[in-house]
């Protein structure tokens, strides 16, 4: 992520955007508004418990999910009793299984050496790539959180690709991520069962607002449950716009996205980008755009009949190195959204273009406390909208794997 004090222009260009009612939300003394996660969760709540009533209805057997914790981190412990605690409310069944550190939490760390009488501790993650398979293999389990991070980075990865996409509630499986990169919105579910990647039809843009219909004999691909949390968070508060058909709602917005993790930051420019936005990705070491229109040259007759479609539009983003600074793309955002790992790292609310949207995904607070001087909606956290948008998820697979 790009260091806060790189210089740039301060220009604060005017937009105009729909939000969320104010008699919802907190509006004093001339600051924006504080939304909480709450009010965006109960849409979704009601939707997952309606859900829930008709498997109930129908005879069904509520979805199983099971959590694997392999480390001592006090945040993924938290994150493990939180989803236990959101299960049990919704009727979902929850089994947490402990392996590696997480056992010497509980106090069942002393494991016997094979072939000898001496006691060891567990590792962190000891033992989690088993446990992991033996989910995959438990006919009675529908999906699969893992909690990172564990390893770190790359053998995190690997861990992800181990959990069987039929699974994946987290989306995090390299066939979830093929499509979103893709713009692939709608797979067939038995094309799970493979190793091969397919191609799919893209989501339809239609004028009737119905291309979020998946085709006859299709399903709505899973999607990375915080990424697509945010975009929910995003929908809610009027970024996206629904006058506009699908897949282009996001069209005239320009986002910064502080962090291009591989699971939130990056597969987020994607998403917003896909459908319509101009994202601006800050990372530490580079500033990238992503675009589904890609600039054409001024030179270029782009209204001419000799220039065709497939030369004007992208039916999925690209990415290219921007010029910009992190203060230039901030005063230009409508929305800043800033998933940083760090309780030092702030976002100069002095930068923000007047009237933006921020939202914070990090587990620290990414903003200044003046945020919303700047500011016309902050958004503190999107965990309860993130859990939510995982228990859809595991309701969706269940049914794939039916």
């Amino acid at each position: 992520m790009a260091d806060s004090s790189t210089p740039g222009s301060t220009t604060k260009p005017s937009s105009t955007m729909t939000t969320a009612p104010m008699n919802q939300n907190q509006l004093s003394g001339g600051k924006g508004i504080l939304l909480k996660a709450d009010p965006i969760a109960h849409q979704f709540r009601a939707e997952v418990q309606s859900s829930l009533s008709t498997l109930s209805h129908n005879g069904k057997r509520k979805p199983k999910l099971v959590g694997i914790l392999a480390t001592s981190s006090s945040p993924s412990r938290y994150y493990a009793e939180f989803t236990r605690k959101q299960c049990e409310e919704l009727g979902f069944e929850f089994e947490l299984r402990r392996t590696g550190a997480a056992l010497n939490e509980e106090g069942d760390s002393e494991v016997a050496k094979e072939g000898e009488g001496e006691k060891k501790r567990l590792g962190e993650g000891e033992g989690v790539e088993e446990v992991i398979v033996e989910a995959n293999e438990d006919e009675s389990v529908d999906g699969i959180m893992v909690y990172y991070p564990i390893f770190g980075a790359q053998q995190d990865h690997y861990l992800q690709q181990i959990v069987s996409p039929l699974k994946d509630v987290e989306g995090l499986h390299f066939k979830f991520h093929y499509n979103l990169y893709h713009n692939i919105r709608f797979l067939d579910p038995k094309s799970l069962l493979t190793a091969a990647l397919t191609s799919a039809p893209h989501g339809t843009a239609t004028t009737d607002n119905a291309g979020d219909q998946p085709p006859a004999g299709m399903v709505k691909s899973i999607i990375p449950c915080t990424p697509l949390a945010i975009v929910k968070c995003l929908e809610y508060v009027g970024v996206y716009n629904r006058l506009l058909p699908y897949g282009d709602r996001a069209y005239g917005r320009i986002v910064t996205v502080i962090n291009r993790s591989e699971v939130v930051g990056r597969p987020l420019a994607a998403l917003l980008a896909n459908d319509g936005a101009r994202v601006l990705s800050v990372d530490i070491d580079s500033i990238q755009e992503y675009t589904k229109r890609p600039r054409i040259p001024s030179t270029s007759t782009s209204t001419s009949t000799s220039t065709s479609a497939s030369e004007r539009y992208n039916p999925r983003h690209v990415v290219h190195p921007s010029p910009l600074s992190l203060q230039e793309c901030l005063a230009i955002s409508d929305v800043v959204i800033s998933a940083v790992p760090s309780a030092s790292y702030k976002v100069k609310t002095e930068w923000l273009k007047d009237g933006c949207i921020c939202l914070n995904v990090a587990a620290d607070k990414n903003f200044e406390k003046d945020v919303r001087d700047k500011a016309a909606i902050y958004i503190p956290a999107v965990g309860k909208v993130t859990i939510l948008m995982l228990l859809r998820n595991l309701l969706r697979l269940q049914e794939y794997r039916a």
